[in-house]
């Protein structure tokens, strides 16, 4: 098959994990015989300094003109473009609005081979296996009025019951895929906005009498979390708090470098790993790729659906994370020495070269590197 993919590098870190995700997406295409059309174009930081703007118009119409969307990071400064302040994070704040993709997809699974490296007790994390479904356009993010006034800060949790129905049907579909279990998410005894959450997922799972549901407060859910993560199947939540707990979810599997993720809903689909842009380790070559690499895997799934291909990427990365290759935010152990990004990235890729020869075969790869497009 062809496919058409904008290759979104970013900012901080994002080049480099991204570099690595491309790397297993031209060698995935030489196994399978697959081939993708890679466009890069500028988003955030950078976008600013070279165009003035976080989500440049350039980077707006390829968007909406490709089969996908793949991005690094976004987001290291608020600068200054036409005497106004500009924020780089906002671009991809744009971009999900402009895609429309109101579900944003957070998978939370512990490899056997990070079970040690977890700070929590192998008993709690083994078998984790857990989704965190974020309603992504709505909610405290967006909501209006907004700002600081006369040494008052204010920020407003705005939610419709079409924004809320639709990310709970989302929520309940994917847990037909998976163990039939759904937890809603809110703080139903102090927000109104919850109350009224709670309500409309309550009204949505009378419609899905397969589908075991509940609600939980979302303080309770930060301490299940850690206590008893198996619990959970299907998480339902709102913007800001899917946020936060599926950053604390990632400590279960050891770093949040390790968590992909897939916004979805709209025609094309935004890919990128969970992390941000890390300024603070960008350019030394110790970041971890894995995330982005698997955030691949979701793309191949859901935007080309093709799953023995996304299959085939996530069992490269765990064939690596078994013969014990850790980059460094993963938690030593007194192993082996860390690898870098690039190493990581180049043993992933040798491991889904042995999957190949184990019996997948193609002719034609990737369609060679990204074609770039500025302002």
């Amino acid at each position: 098959m062809e496919g058409s993919i904008l290759f979104l590098p970013g900012d901080g870190i994002g080049p480099e994990v991204l570099f690595e995700a491309r790397r297993v997406l031209e060698a995935l295409g030489g196994i399978f015989g697959h081939r993708f059309e890679v466009i890069e174009a500028p988003i955030g930081d950078g976008a600013i300094k070279s165009c003035g703007d976080s989500l440049p118009p350039e980077t707006r119409a390829l968007a909406v003109d490709v089969d996908a969307v793949l991005l690094g990071a976004v987001g290291l400064d608020v600068r200054s473009a036409d005497g106004g302040d500009v924020d780089a994070a906002g671009g991809l704040l744009d971009l999900r609005q402009l895609l429309g993709n109101h579900a944003n997809i957070r998978p939370v699974a512990v490899p056997e081979a990070l079970v040690a490296r977890s700070p929590l007790r192998p008993d709690r994390v083994r078998g984790v296996d857990l989704v965190v479904v974020r309603e992504l356009l709505g909610g405290i993010y967006f909501g209006q009025p907004r700002g600081i006034e006369d040494g008052v800060a204010f920020d407003t949790e705005i939610y419709t019951e079409e924004e809320i129905r639709r990310i709970s049907v989302s929520a309940f579909e994917l847990a037909r895929t998976r163990r039939r279990k759904v937890t809603s998410i809110d703080k139903a005894n102090v927000l109104e906005s919850s109350i009224f959450w709670r309500r409309i997922a309550e009204e949505v799972s009378r419609d899905y009498p397969d589908i075991a549901f509940s609600s939980m407060l979302v303080d309770n859910c930060a301490m299940q979390l850690i206590h008893n993560p198996r619990q959970f199947d299907v998480l339902l939540t709102s913007n800001m708090f899917g946020d936060i707990l599926s950053d604390e979810a990632a400590v279960l599997v050891g770093s949040l470098g390790m968590l992909p993720s897939a916004s979805v809903g709209g025609d094309i689909g935004l890919y990128e790993p969970v992390h941000g842009a890390a300024p603070d380790i960008a350019g030394r070559g110790i970041a971890n790729p894995i995330g982005a690499i698997l955030s691949v895997a979701m793309m191949l799934e859901l935007a080309f659906a093709l799953p023995e291909e996304a299959d085939a990427v996530r069992a490269a990365v765990n064939r690596v994370l078994g013969d014990g290759y850790r980059t460094a935010d993963l938690r030593d152990d007194g192993g082996r020495t860390p690898v870098s990004t690039a190493r990581m990235g180049e043993l992933i890729v040798a491991a889904l070269d042995k999957v190949g020869a184990s019996g997948w075969a193609g002719t034609a790869g990737a369609a060679g590197g990204p074609r770039r497009r500025a302002c």
